[in-house]
C-alpha cells in the first residue's frame, strides 16, 4: 500500500520542525493510517503509539468510551470519534491525535452505506471533526485508503494552520 510522497513528506516535515507528536486511535480505517505515519520520514521522531479498536468492548477499556452511549450508536458517531481522539492522545502523551470509526462496507447497521467519522485533537482540544460517505459500491480497501488519505489531508492542513503555543 503506498500512500501519496509528497503528503507524508509535508506531514512528517511540518511535526518535525514543531517537535510535535501524533497519536492514533482506529476503527475503520484497520491500521491504514498508522501504516501510512511508519512510511513517513523520521517517524519514530513523532508517531508515538497507535491502536486498531473494532469492538466496544475494546473502545470502551482501550479509549474510556462510555459503553451506554456507544452501545447506542453501534460505536459509531461523531461524538465517539471525538472521545477516540481526546483520550488516544491523552493516554498516550502525544500533542495530536486522530481517530477514526465508521463502515468500510455496506452493512444493516449503517443504513447499507459507507462512511467514516474522524476526528483530529490538538493538545486537549477537537480541531476538526467531520464525516467522509462514499458510494455504496465501493470496495471496502479502496473506501479505507481513501478515508486515510481525506484524513491525513486534513491533517496536513489542521497542523499548518495551528500556531505553535507561545512559550512563557
Amino acid at each position: 500500500m503506498q500512500f501519496p510522497k509528497i503528503l507524508l513528506e509535508k506531514i512528517s516535515y511540518y511535526l518535525l520542525d514543531r517537535n510535535e507528536t501524533i497519536s492514533i486511535a482506529e476503527s475503520v480505517t484497520s491500521g491504514f493510517v498508522q501504516l501510512a505515519f511508519s512510511q513517513m520520514p523520521e517517524a519514530s521522531q513523532f508517531f508515538f503509539r497507535g491502536l486498531t479498536a473494532y469492538t466496544l468492548e475494546e473502545k470502551v477499556k482501550l479509549l474510556d468510551i462510555d459503553a451506554e452511549e456507544a452501545k447506542a450508536v453501534n460505536c459509531v458517531s461523531q461524538t465517539v470519534t471525538e472521545i477516540m481522539a481526546l483520550n488516544v492522545a491523552e493516554k498516550f502523551g502525544s500533542d495530536w491525535s486522530i481517530a477514526t470509526t465508521g463502515y468500510a462496507t455496506p452493512v444493516p447497521e449503517s443504513g447499507h452505506e459507507i462512511f467514516a467519522y474522524y476526528s483530529i485533537s490538538y493538545r486537549g482540544e477537537v480541531v476538526l471533526s467531520d464525516k467522509i460517505e462514499l458510494h455504496p459500491l465501493t470496495k471496502a480497501l479502496d473506501a479505507q485508503n481513501y478515508f486515510t488519505e481525506c484524513i491525513l489531508s486534513n491533517l496536513r492542513c489542521e497542523v499548518k494552520k495551528h500556531p505553535l503555543p507561545i512559550s512563557v
